[in-house]
């Protein structure tokens, strides 16, 4: 059970087995935290679950239950109407997650729910006609959280970015800078009408001045257009990989979306439709056959009328290859909100290739407003159009952004103020998190400069009396909490339940701090107690600032 918090996995078995013996089997029961001070430390709700197949009131039913709950870590139990059993830990069961948590070390929280099964995460994509902006960049601190999560909850993660090398918006790009290198050269062309008019297409214009000089001027545009395009998308996709090296994101595969057309996989994947019956010919082009069938709204074009495949073809080219191919067997894509009517049709490709539409899964991503002292910033400082990542890595840090990033669900608005995001202070989350672990790692160092050996300390040698302090126990509770929110962040792919754990987890880590002697304690027993419970709380803030990417500081 590594990963799992013994401690509460030990009191659920002792519940259930209070309920078989009151002749109940084959129902699982567990006890969950109180929504309400006052009513325990725990609460399970299994009597009501059993009223109707025991023929019994289920205020009855829990007081029996809590009569046959036999455990150490309970220290008593009492029933509220209708039959909620309500029970009060001991100081062991705090004693024991600590001890849990100093064994496990960083394993601690990594339940084991993927079972070694292969999953793919696909995100940011960005095409390479521009820099990434921040839009991007909450996407990728989403996507990599996610995988980061998945990978410590036991799946076979691969990341990948699928880079949109083909089709109309690289020719629109290879064009654009094309007529800016001519611009630069003194002599202007027609400038395409969905052009990239960012100013970074000045600077790789005047890169190839460097390097070519004058020589495309004299050479028909058609044929000096591919080294435009190549150049071009080239220079912006070695850009948008070290930013992406810089916000600590990695890929495992970059898979060119020219590879699907040189390898002859989009035509197969439509041969394959064509045979099953889900596509069709009509007025010279191919259609995909989804309406009324399986779950698009109407049928989509896929290769049109001029023989040029939709960007839909490519994509259920694509998804083929990885589900059919690579057989992934869960794929999650990352997309901007944007693409949300996207979700069903693919939906209906990949149901029609034979797999469950449920092991895809998209997460969308919302629009971030970036503020300034509470004022949105509308203009980039540098592009001229939008706000790149970079900008705002350069301003705020690494670090702020990914937090900032996660700490709302990724398909609501986000609002980013750079102000606090720099700010080194308690209002500042990342900054009141990242303190909590400087200042434990402080403890830890002035213990060992008193003589004292952290390593030495004994896990299992915890009083238990520490806990009847209020701020120890809910120190103690708020680590004990740690796998189940792991759990849901993964079942849920939602890193901002993890921000928000880890927020709180903090709080409650100054609140004992500020209330207990730690050091300074003169009894050695509860010294050491001490120490161990911050030791314990350093791991966990540690394990989960991993999982969302942001460094835990040793010093501050």
């Amino acid at each position: 059970m590594t990963g799992e918090n013994t401690a509460a996995v030990k009191l659920n078995e002792a519940l259930n087995e209070a309920v078989k013996s009151l002749g109940v089997d084959g129902i699982q029961a567990g006890f969950e935290r109180p929504k309400h001070e006052g009513h325990g430390d725990r609460a399970a709700n299994i009597a009501m679950r059993l009223a109707k197949a025991l023929k019994a009131n289920p205020y009855d039913i829990a007081v029996n239950i809590g009569e046959a709950l036999s455990s150490d870590v309970v220290e008593r139990y009492e029933v509220a109407r209708p039959g909620f059993l309500n029970v009060f830990l001991s100081g062991k069961f705090y004693a024991d997650v600590v001890a849990d948590i100093l064994r496990q070390g960083m394993n601690y929280g990594g339940v084991n729910l993927g079972n070694g099964r292969s999953i793919q995460v696909e995100f940011v994509s960005a095409n390479p006609t521009g820099p990434l902006h921040i839009g991007h960049g909450r996407g990728a601190a989403v996507g990599d959280s996610v995988a980061r999560i998945l990978k410590f909850t036991g799946w076979d993660v691969q990341r990948e970015y699928y880079v949109n090398d083909s089709g109309l918006q690289i020719t629109n790009l290879g064009k654009s800078t094309q007529a800016r290198y001519f611009e630069l050269l003194g002599r202007n062309i027609e400038f395409p009408e969905n052009g990239y008019k960012g100013a970074y297409l000045y600077d790789i214009a005047r890169e190839i001045i460097d390097a070519e000089g004058d020589k495309f001027l004299n050479v028909p545009l058609d044929e000096s257009l591919e080294y435009f395009k190549k150049y071009a998308a080239g220079k912006i996709m070695a850009g948008i990989r070290e930013d992406l090296e810089t916000f600590r994101v990695e890929f495992d595969n970059f898979f060119p979306e020219g590879y699907l057309h040189a390898n002859g996989l989009v035509k197969s994947a439509m041969d394959e439709l064509k045979s099953e019956g889900y596509a069709y010919e009509q007025d010279g082009a191919l259609w995909f056959r989804t309406e009324n069938t399986i779950g698009d709204d109407k049928d989509r074009v896929l290769i049109r009328a001029n023989g040029i495949p939709t960007y839909y073809a490519s994509d259920i080219a694509y998804h083929r290859d990885k589900f059919i191919t690579r057989k992934f067997e869960r794929v999650i894509d990352v997309w901007g909100a944007d693409h949300h009517g996207y979700i069903a049709r693919m939906k209906a490709a990949i149901k029609a290739m034979g797999r469950n539409p449920d092991d895809f899964t998209v997460l969308l991503i919302q629009l971030v407003n970036l503020l300034r002292d509470g004022k949105v910033v509308t203009m980039s400082t540098r592009a001229g159009e939008f706000i790149t990542l970079r900008e705002v890595l350069d301003e705020a840090g690494v670090d702020a952004s990914r937090f900032f990033f996660l700490m709302r669900r990724s398909d609501s608005q986000l609002d980013f103020d750079l102000s606090l995001a720099k700010k080194q202070g308690n209002d500042n989350p990342v900054y009141y998190v990242q303190y909590a672990h400087a200042r434990i790692s402080g403890i830890l160092r002035e213990y060992s400069n008193r003589g004292g050996n952290v390593e030495a300390l004994d896990p299992g040698n915890i009083p238990a009396e520490i806990f009847a302090n209020k701020d120890a126990k809910e120190l103690a509770d708020a680590l004990s909490f740690y796998p189940d929110a792991v759990r849901e962040g993964s079942e849920d792919l939602a890193p901002q339940i993890l921000t928000g754990y880890v927020l709180n987890l903090a709080g409650v880590f100054h609140s004992f701090y500020n209330t207990n002697r730690i050091i300074d304690e003169p009894d050695d027993n509860i010294r050491a107690g001490r120490i161990n419970l911050v030791r314990a709380a350093r791991i966990v803030i540690a394990s989960c600032l991993e999982l969302l990417g942001v460094n835990a500081p040793e010093r501050m």
